[in-house]
């Protein structure tokens, strides 16, 4: 199983978590994607564990607590996507990673999978470890609670916006590099693209850091196919100053 986290290293969050999981399932793989998230921030963290959890094997369990409404009305939730299992709570971190349509969707309320006496702060270690736990000793996530329909969702639907002969690629994710990820993917770009990033204009895509100068801006189809921009051995954020929810202008060039 995985788990991605807000919660750093350093107070010992994620060790409690561990010990709940392997106490209930003491020969489960505990793999750790990222528990450096921003605070608070779901968007990071429904993108970190989209780009993590299609590697992993069938039957992975995903763990992700990124949860600033912990104890209030969302719901926590499990989902079986067919592939894998998703528990986390019921706010979008979920979203980008548990491809529908599902297989089921429970809330997370039966005994056994809550701990007796919950922390109204700590659901990463008193409902979805314990959860996490129960299934990986292999109960059924049907076990988990009732029927739910997820009503999480996360401030990046749309997609990509056209405009006549224009689209709007958004930026999704500002990764540590400087690199801004958009949703744009490769098989929407126009032929012989050129790109609108700030103030900035870009010609054509390149395949790699290497196709262009020390410095300079470049366009490029990234790991998870979409269009990025990027300053070799820079920060294109800084460049051009965008962030995550801006746009980048995508033209058809001449040819």
């Amino acid at each position: 199983m995985t788990l991605t986290s807000d919660f750093g290293t350093q107070d010992g969050y994620v060790g409690a978590m561990k010990g709940v999981l392997l106490s209930l399932a003491p020969d489960a793989t505990v793999v750790d994607i990222a528990h450096d998230i921003p605070p608070h921030d779901v968007v990071a963290a429904a993108f970190a564990l989209a780009q993590a959890a299609p590697h992993f094997p069938d039957g992975t369990i995903h763990v992700v607590v990124v949860d600033p409404g912990v104890g209030g009305a969302r719901k926590p939730v499990v989902i079986d996507d067919g592939r894998h299992r998703f528990v986390g709570p019921d706010n979008g971190v979920l979203s980008l990673a548990a491809r529908a349509p599902y297989a089921a969707v429970r809330a997370i309320e039966a005994p056994g999978f809550v701990a007796e006496s919950p922390s109204s702060t700590f659901h990463g270690r008193d409902v979805f470890a314990r959860c996490a736990g129960r299934l990986a000793a292999g109960a059924r996530v049907t076990d988990a609670g009732p029927a739910w329909t997820l009503a999480g969702q996360l401030p990046l639907a749309g997609g990509a916006r056209r405009d006549g002969d224009r689209v709007f690629a958004r930026v999704i994710h500002v990764d540590r590099f400087g690199n801004l990820i958009t949703d744009l993917p490769a098989a929407e770009l126009p032929p012989s693209p050129e790109f609108i990033a700030g103030g900035a204009r870009i010609r054509g895509l390149v395949r790699t850091y290497e196709d262009v100068g020390r410095g300079e801006l470049l366009a490029y189809i990234g790991s998870g196919g979409t269009l990025e921009i990027a300053v070799r051995e820079g920060r294109a954020c800084d460049a051009v100053d965008l962030r995550r929810g801006d746009a980048i202008e995508v033209r058809r060039g001449r040819d």
